[in-house]
């Protein structure tokens, strides 16, 4: 069957957005069409991208009539790819997050018992601690760049860097790329760079290389010393070729010393590839409110704990039981246990949460932030079986949230929820919900 032909389609009148931040519009055929680069209410040329037999996807390429919510991106060549919301005010992207939210639970029948917020500190900007970068090579020039992945294609763009990073980022990117270039290395010895930095102004870097044989001594002899010593340190790293993903298969310099970062006055120490929360500010705020949830004198359970940051920040002296099926986050989290010399009242078990259900006991306080598929059906099951006085339910996905809220609800009702823009200028929000048992 022959490839469909992507087509333009001109003066396009968008409608609403989306579940997933895209903006909708109806086609003359009466195919309707998903795209990025257009808010509701304007009228634009759409670049098509993917094609379907009920719907199409596209990219606005001209803006004929423009919304009086839209502003000039900061990154116009790869906002698309990183952060497609930089096209609107902070005040609309506020106004969007909470209609998704609203949204998300009114597909479930759900009504929540107070007007949705979205938690902002205005930080628009610079507020990613984590950004991993891509390489392109541009023959012609014989020149490498940092790049990222064009949305939905694995076509790439050049970039110098990217707004959503501090400062000290986008330098460390464009020393190493400098030093790639200086020696003469491509794109195809190449797969990312991973930068690391926290609150104190410190930086990790790791370079994920494609050949064992790699310079590793002339890299870092032509790399500048700022770069590698002190504040600032980074390892080079062979990862397999037959692996798309940037894995590690083996370290061929030293390993860095951990960065550090202290959340409520808990000092928690982490590797450059560990999981670790990418906007701490807008992290800390939702501590403080879930410890505010904590009843006094009761035990805690925190199911997909990752590396324990919200169970061991919160709990103070209450028993507490840490669940996590990642054996390096494991690791992590007791290494956090020991450092905090919490071994008498914290416990770290590696297993997945629905593997692990003997935890979720009456008295406890449970904790839940599950991956974006929402809670597994043997946990819901547990939770209702258990009855847990008060559930407090962080989530990266309010559509499996709201349908896991529901399947609570014979026992549960909502005590309180709060938005959170962890992730300013995409899509992406945090949702609180605090339940109660109401039988």
């Amino acid at each position: 069957m022959s490839k469909k032909k992507q087509r333009v389609f001109t003066d396009v009148r968008t409608e609403v957005v989306v579940g997933g931040g895209q903006t909708l519009a109806t086609l003359p055929d009466g195919r309707k069409l998903f795209l990025w680069g257009a808010l509701p209410g304007e009228i634009v040329d759409v670049q098509e991208t993917k094609r379907k037999s009920h719907y199409s996807e596209g990219i606005a390429t001209t803006v004929h009539t423009a919304s009086p919510e839209r502003t000039a991106p900061q990154d116009p060549e790869s906002y698309i790819s990183t952060s497609p919301w930089q096209i609107m005010s902070p005040e609309a992207e506020a106004h969007y997050k909470a209609a998704l939210l609203e949204e998300a639970f009114e597909l479930h029948d759900i009504v929540l018992p107070k007007p949705i917020t979205v938690y902002s500190d205005g930080n628009m900007y610079g507020y990613r601690n984590k950004v991993e970068f891509s390489f392109w090579f541009d023959t012609a020039s014989e020149r490498l760049d940092l790049a990222f992945f064009r949305r939905g294609s694995h076509g790439k763009i050049p970039v110098q860097g990217t707004s959503l990073a501090n400062n000290l980022t986008n330098q460390l990117g464009a020393a190493v790329v400098h030093t790639l270039n200086q020696l003469g290395i491509g794109g195809r010895a190449l797969k990312t760079l991973l930068i690391r930095t926290n609150r104190a102004g410190e930086a990790r870097w790791q370079l994920y290389v494609k050949d064992e044989s790699f310079p590793v001594a002339d890299f870092f002899a032509a790399l500048p010393k700022q770069w590698q010593t002190g504040n600032v340190q980074g390892e080079l790293i062979y990862s397999n070729p037959k692996s798309p993903a940037s894995v590690i298969t083996r370290r061929l310099s030293a390993t860095p010393t951990p960065l550090a970062d202290s959340l409520l006055g808990v000092t928690y120490r982490y590797a450059t590839e560990s999981f670790f929360q990418i906007n701490l500010p807008l992290y800390e705020r939702t501590l403080r409110d879930i410890a505010s949830w904590l009843p006094e004198d009761t035990p805690v359970v925190d199911l997909y704990s990752g590396v324990g940051t919200i169970g061991l920040s919160v709990a103070g002296d209450r028993p507490l039981t840490l669940v996590e099926i990642n054996e390096a986050a494991v690791q992590e989290m007791q290494a956090n246990i020991v450092q905090l010399g919490r071994q008498q009242s914290a416990r770290a078990i590696l297993a997945a949460s629905e593997q692990a259900l003997d935890v979720i006991a009456p008295e406890a306080t449970v904790i839940v932030d599950p991956p974006r598929a929402g809670l597994h059906e043997d946990v819901v099951r547990q939770l209702l079986a258990s009855r847990p006085k008060r559930i407090i339910y962080l989530s990266c996905n309010p559509v499996t949230q709201a349908r896991d809220i529901m399947r609570l609800s014979e026992r549960y009702g909502i005590r309180a929820h709060q938005g959170y823009n962890y992730f300013p200028r995409t899509p992406h929000i945090e949702h609180l919900v605090v339940l109660d048992t109401i039988l």
